[in-house]
């Protein structure tokens, strides 16, 4: 009979967590480059994705959209505030939590990033296919939904 310890080191290779990690990196590689020339990095890229549909927001919500640690976004905020990218507002009813709002510039600088982008994404559709893509996209939805923590309390 075989140990977990057999099994663990048996699969390791094709565990989930590794092909998700090893599928991460090989669709992040091609941003990198276009990062580096506008002199962000891939966390910054995601803070500027949200902000660019979503232009005002509170710094837990923005964080859970871009999938940002706070703390990572404690750090991220006061750079891109730097370079005029967005601007932190206390809100009204309580001083201790801010709102991240887009700025002009922060705006033309997403959308100069983007153009950069938007052969990379060309490219992916074009290996591995739209609609190979659009099934991924639900399948780990639903992957996501089934091991939320609120789904098991429900």
């Amino acid at each position: 009979m075989k140990t977990v310890t057999d099994r663990v080191s048996r699969d390791f290779d094709r565990s989930l967590p590794m092909s998700l990690l090893r599928a991460r990196e090989a669709v992040t590689t091609p941003f990198r480059p276009v990062f580096r020339r506008h002199g962000i990095n891939d966390p910054q890229w995601r803070v500027l994705r949200v902000l660019a549909e979503h232009p005002q927001l509170g710094a837990s919500e923005l964080a859970r959209q871009a999938a940002v640690l706070s703390p990572s976004l404690s750090r991220i905020l006061p750079v891109m505030e730097a370079r005029g990218l967005l601007r932190r507002e206390a809100t009204a009813d309580d001083q201790r939590r801010s709102m991240i709002c887009f700025e002009p510039a922060g705006r033309r600088f997403f959308e100069k990033v983007l153009l950069d982008i938007e052969p990379i994404y060309a490219q992916l559709d074009a290996v591995f296919g739209q609609s190979r893509l659009q099934s991924l996209h639900v399948e780990l939805e639903a992957l996501r939904q089934a091991l939320s923590p609120r789904r098991k309390s429900a």
